[in-house]
């Protein structure tokens, strides 16, 4: 019988976590819990929000590194612990159904490391929908809010989001009937695919939609006093903890990608070419191409809007460069200062010789440009090909050099060869400018993707979360491993995620190295599991 999804919650929790937490003899009973029972349940999912649970989690995989420095041929699975002091989420092998059925005595530790690794997406997955939850009926459903906000303003704050809330409700009750299966837990993966596959479409649009739900937050928030009011009273209201409304926003992004790293973790911890290893690849598949439809949605709307504004500044004087097209984005964009004259050891000393010029760097295309004598515009000086440049680092001309570089359009906009002598504030800046301008060249650590997973670069781990302020930076997140590709004196990295490929600089203070070549080794072979396990599903379907 379908449950009204008025009435679900109380009975999805319940039962869902009777369960989990209760002795297995108990995991026949109905729905129809005795007050005790529901009461116990209560007590233990008392439980933390998905933020917490996050939070708590990508702190303890930072500890877990940490620990296995000194020791990295202990196994490190048996500490995922979701432990925060009052709150916590216990561990499969704590259970007392698991702990009482004498399983632990003879089931060999791989996998008990993959019934916790399962167990953590079941369990997160709970957390997550919890969240949900309070967002529905503490913000959504709230009638003092709704009544601030016009239908238009409804719809831009919450989007999709009940669509969301029944994607992830009915993806939790196939969990539960799972677990109820059997304490040992058979898969999940192949219900990851199934409903990746079916209904995880919503987040996409969801997603999508948040640029358009944070302007219109801030708007509001500004605009609309009584919103404002209520807004506050609801923030601070015991129930969220502390949350801010937008950090309930961000949940469905935030779990999407979470939940392809679960599953990329029970991949690694599966046996191979078996069944559970097909599901594992299959699920990650359909997860990796909506968190990238997600990406790409949200970038193609940013980068569109940059490109009008953009277009808006510019002055050309001579032959004009079409800037707005689908496949064109910005990549980077500043002042560095134009070495024009002599250039002898006194004149390099001349502020005279420097003259400062304006950089819009896109993916196929390179405009050189300087401020308009009533500093709204940009003159454009020159054009090239981004394909067209060449790029030379001038730090074995001695110290005044140290921070200059140069610049060569091997055809510019009249299809001339023409050479600038840049200079930048910092040797990071300079950096950061030539492997934006020619990103082929060798970076200190390696030069291509290819030797990466072969070399044993150095690697960091993210122990503090950084948002990308320029558009050559990488957004990274507490626990994600990094390739090291270059480092610069002035305490920048550019790295690459070892999980999706992406590169991009980020400060050096956010991370810390992975010194221990055995945990370096492991992370680059679970990478080539992944990878090679995808490579070998993909040329079995399409044997099929």
């Amino acid at each position: 019988m379908q449950i009204p999804h008025s009435l679900s919650h109380l009975f999805l929790f319940s039962h869902f976590f009777s369960a989990l937490f209760l002795p297995h003899c108990f995991h026949s009973l109905t729905p129809a819990l005795n007050e005790s029972l529901v009461c116990n349940v209560g007590a233990i999912f008392s439980g933390c929000l998905y933020q917490e649970y996050r939070d708590s989690s990508k702190k303890q995989e930072v500890e877990q590194r940490r620990q296995c420095e000194g020791t990295a041929a202990q196994a490190p699975a048996l500490q995922l612990q979701l432990r925060s002091h009052t709150r916590s989420l216990s561990l499969w092998q704590n259970l007392p159904a698991v702990q009482e059925s004498g399983l632990l005595t003879h089931l060999p530790q791989k996998e008990v490391i993959l019934q916790e690794a399962i167990f953590e997406l079941v369990t997160s997955e709970a957390s997550y929908y919890k969240s949900l939850e309070l967002l529905e009926t503490h913000f959504l459903r709230n009638p003092s809010l709704f009544s601030t906000l016009s239908h238009s303003d409804m719809h831009f704050l919450f989007s999709n989001i009940e669509d969301v809330i029944k994607a992830s409700e009915r993806f939790l009750m196939d969990l539960e009937h799972r677990i109820e299966e059997s304490i040992l837990i058979s898969d999940v993966c192949d219900i990851v695919h199934h409903h990746a596959a079916n209904y995880f479409s919503v987040f996409i649009t969801y997603v999508i939609n948040q640029g358009y739900q944070e302007k219109s937050y801030r708007r509001i928030l500004q605009e609309n006093g009584p919103f404002r009011e209520i807004m506050s009273q609801l923030e601070n209201h015991p129930r969220v903890r502390g949350l801010s409304f937008t950090s309930f926003l961000i949940l469905p992004f935030q779990r999407i990608t979470r939940l392809k790293l679960l599953v990329q973790n029970i991949l690694k911890k599966v046996e191979e070419n078996s069944e559970r290893e097909m599901n594992a690849v299959k699920a990650h598949k359909e997860l990796e191409q909506i968190v990238k439809e997600c990406n790409e949605g949200v970038r193609k709307m940013n980068r569109t809007e940059e490109l009008i504004g953009i277009e808006k500044t510019l002055e050309f004087k001579s032959k004009s460069v079409p800037v707005i097209s689908h496949s064109r984005w910005l990549l980077k964009k500043g002042e560095v200062l134009q070495m024009a004259g002599p250039k002898n050891t006194r004149t390099l000393r001349s502020k005279k010789l420097y003259q400062p010029i304006y950089l819009f760097l896109f993916n196929n295309l390179l405009l050189i440009t300087k401020h308009s004598s009533s500093n709204e515009k940009f003159q454009v000086l020159d054009s090239c090909s981004r394909s067209m440049l060449r790029t030379e680092d001038m730090d074995d001309q001695g110290q005044m050099l140290a921070c200059v570089f140069v610049l060569k359009l091997l055809e510019n906009q009249e299809e001339r060869t023409v050479s600038y002598m840049m200079k930048t504030s910092c040797m990071s800046d300079k950096l950061r400018w030539i492997y934006a301008l020619t990103p082929n060249l060798r970076t200190r650590f390696l030069s291509d993707s290819v030797l990466i997973r072969v070399l044993d670069c150095p690697q960091v781990q993210c122990i503090q979360s950084y948002s990308s302020q320029e558009p050559d930076e990488l957004s990274i997140e507490m626990a994600d491993v990094l390739q090291v590709l270059e480092k610069t004196e002035d305490g920048w990295i550019l790295g690459e995620r070892l999980h999706d490929g992406e590169r991009g600089w980020f400060p050096c203070r956010v991370v810390e190295g992975i010194l221990n070549f055995e945990l370096r080794a492991q992370n680059l072979r679970e990478c080539q599991r992944i990878q090679l396990a995808q490579g070998g599903a993909s040329r079995g379907m399409r044997a099929r």
